[in-house]
């Protein structure tokens, strides 16, 4: 039967590593072939791939219109980013092609889009997905398909001026239970910039001021909220992806963080273009008074794909693209960095006295280039001694009488 000579359909995109999928962008050529393996000569009418995108939601939620009457609700949108056909394979006048056995290859290549394409993405409520998909008709023979997915990530630069820009804020509340106030606690928070990359750290610099009469705990979360969006209604998942927990501050007292380490986990980019799915983050610093609500400052953070360039891009190009922000630098926490160690404690005193020795005799054989240099090169290396010290009485009083008199005297 016609069946039993099809032993391989599959689809194989070209990837310049092996073993490792690809990764497109908007724009990028997606390339690959389709692999027919057939253990005898098969009549073949046509093979067509459709390559597609959608980014998709749906979810359903009950809905009750009195005591006994209840109804579900659905909700769903979609929204397409790529719709592609190509024939591989098919005769000009119709007819059928014969094949014979053995393996045989149909390559393909498309363009994506130039327009912004949105990350692949899987959530609870949706998704974002592309494919290629094949079909492969046969006379007297139902339709075989494949579909195989690939994988698209935009990329998102951190290194703009708006993802560069430090983020900080303040907040505070009065901790109550019942009638009894307990008094006041306030957290103020900054991060150095908004834009991260996953596997980087973010120091975090905050200070929690507890003028309450219990204990709090400090904490700090990275939040990812998945918005799914259709209808009007709108529909979303909060997770923590990464924690990080500080000491106990006792009642009326003080604690700073000088930037403590909460690392980004391999989490997927932002995603923030499309329509109907919005994938968001956020460092939320919280403080959590028993007896009463959390205390939670929220700082807006883009999970970016391009990590920070080396070299200190921020300082040369977004400080001349960012004004100062007094608001900023009026809440800015001090940062308090460690002294450095004394140098006797890094170097004894055998190799001090090794390098005094290294030092000057390199400096006496070097002596026999210094007419060669310009006469101002050694300026800068004068240095003038010190007057010497002021006393009333005259070290030298027996030449007072040797000093010339006035004429007039």
């Amino acid at each position: 039967m016609i069946f039993d000579k099809l032993k391989k359909f599959d689809i194989v995109f070209d990837s310049p590593e092996v073993d490792c999928p690809p990764v497109y962008s908007s724009g990028d050529v997606v390339s690959g072939r389709v692999v027919l393996e057939l253990s005898g000569e098969s009549r073949v009418d046509s093979l067509k791939l459709h390559a597609e995108g959608f980014a998709k939601v749906h979810w359903t939620e009950s809905r009750s219109a009195g005591s006994s009457t209840a109804y579900t609700q659905n909700y769903g949108d979609e929204v397409e980013y790529l719709n592609r056909r190509e024939v591989l394979l098919q005769a000009d006048n119709g007819e059928v092609t014969v094949l014979p056995a053995g393996k045989h290859e149909f390559p393909f290549s498309f363009q994506l889009p130039e327009e912004t394409l949105v990350t692949s993405f899987e959530g609870k409520h949706g998704s974002i997905r592309y494919w290629v998909k094949v079909k492969l008709h046969r006379p007297w023979a139902t339709v075989r398909k494949i579909k195989k997915e690939f994988t698209v990530i935009e990329p998102i630069d951190i290194n703009t001026p708006a993802l560069l820009a430090p983020q900080a804020g303040t907040k505070d509340k009065m901790a109550r239970a019942w009638y009894r106030s307990f008094g006041q606690v306030s957290v103020t928070a900054k991060i150095d910039r908004k834009g991260y990359t996953p596997g980087e750290v973010i120091p975090v610099f905050a200070e929690f001021d507890n003028s309450t009469s219990r204990s709090v705990v400090p904490k700090a979360f990275i939040i990812q909220t998945q918005t799914f969006i259709a209808r009007g209604t709108m529909k979303q998942k909060r997770s923590v992806v990464a924690t990080l927990c500080g000491d106990i501050v006792g009642a009326k007292r003080r604690e700073t963080w000088h930037g403590r380490a909460i690392k980004i986990p391999p989490v997927g980019p932002s995603i923030l273009q499309c329509r109907i799915i919005k994938v968001e983050y956020m460092l939320k610093v919280c403080v959590d008074v028993p007896g009463t609500s959390k205390l939670c400052l929220e700082l807006p953070l883009v999970i970016g794909t391009i990590p920070l360039h080396p070299f200190g891009s921020r300082t040369s190009s977004v400080s001349s693209q960012y004004s100062v922000n007094l608001e900023w630098l009026r809440m800015a926490i001090p940062e308090q960095p460690e002294p450095p160690p004394d140098y006797s404690s890094v170097v004894t005193e055998e190799e001090a006295e090794q390098r005094h020795n290294a030092v000057a005799s390199q400096q006496a054989e070097d002596l026999s280039g210094i007419l060669e240099r310009p006469l101002m090169a050694f300026v800068q290396e004068f240095r003038f001694r010190p007057p010497p010290v002021y006393s009333e009485i005259d070290p030298n009083p027996q030449l007072i009488n040797m000093r010339p008199r006035c004429m007039t005297c």
